[in-house]
């Protein structure tokens, strides 16, 4: 079970601020921290830009490569996975000695030529699945299989910012693992704790991604989809207790109940403790 904390365009391209978000993703238990890596210019057609002239505005939204390296160096430095989504063909080269895995994103799924490039590094690869049809990821999975990849994780996703719970489709966590063979996950936009643990303990998602925030202040955190750290940390760890509940299903009296066996009712008089222990307590 993998925790991935997203960064997005929350960063506001500062270094110290970026770096922040590695640390806080840390100690909230987290397993990776990503970040997207994009060029608003190769990003949207001319058409975009003389339609919508605020989406220029997005450069400000852009991570500068000379982050990448610190980046890289504090998450490992953490125990943590680094990971970034390319939203560009050069960024999967550029990317390449900074990541552990590479992450496509929903808006990109049907990208041949970037689905190529990211495989054919040989490293893991997560695809989130927001908006696609079956046949749409069947085409995504076949690319980057034949193109060397090994290592697949599909994310379920609804590309709803914000999501609203009733049309999560969590069942679709298990129809991606069993037509396609392979790890299964959830990218969140609900910001709801409820659908993080129906994800994990019904649907048995590997993978959760959620969108990260410190403060409040982070770009997209007015959208309504971002997790603030200390709304997520209770979740992970509520996560990681029910994992450990489970236990082997053998049923023995364990450890804890061991000092109270000597309390139950003899069954020769129904009082308790056992007459045994009454021998004791005289």
């Amino acid at each position: 079970m993998k925790f991935v904390a997203e960064v997005s365009s929350n960063h506001h391209r500062d270094l110290e601020r970026s770096l922040q978000f590695v640390d806080t993703s840390a100690r909230i238990g987290c397993e990776a921290v990503k970040f997207q890596l994009f060029k608003v210019d190769s990003l949207f057609s001319p058409e975009v830009f003389k339609a919508k002239p605020e989406v220029a505005a997005r450069r400000d939204w852009e991570l500068p490569l000379s982050f990448l390296p610190d980046l890289a160096a504090r998450a490992r430095g953490h125990g943590l996975q680094f990971s970034a989504t390319p939203f560009y063909l050069e960024a999967v080269g550029e990317l390449y000695p900074h990541v552990d895995f590479y992450k496509v994103a929903s808006y990109e799924l049907l990208w041949t030529d970037l689905l190529r490039e990211c495989a054919q590094t040989g490293k893991p690869l997560v695809l989130s699945t927001g908006m696609a049809t079956m046949d749409e990821i069947a085409r995504a999975v076949e690319v980057a299989r034949v193109n060397g990849c090994t290592d697949l994780t599909l994310l379920h996703c609804t590309s709803g910012y914000p999501t609203p719970v009733e049309q999560c489709n969590l069942a679709a966590i298990q129809t991606l693992r069993e037509a396609f063979g392979c790890k299964a996950g959830w990218s969140d936009h609900s910001a709801n704790p409820g659908v993080i643990h129906r994800a994990v303990n019904r649907w048995r998602a590997e993978m959760i991604e959620f969108h990260l925030d410190l403060d409040g202040q982070g770009d997209e955190f007015k959208t309504g989809h971002c997790w603030l750290a200390d709304e997520m940390a209770p979740v992970i760890r509520q996560v990681r207790d029910a994992g450990r509940a489970d236990g082997s299903g053998v049923k023995v009296p364990v450890l804890a109940e061991q000092p109270d066996r000597e309390w139950r009712a003899d069954p020769t008089d129904g009082l308790r403790p056992l007459k045994s222990k009454r021998v004791l307590l005289a």
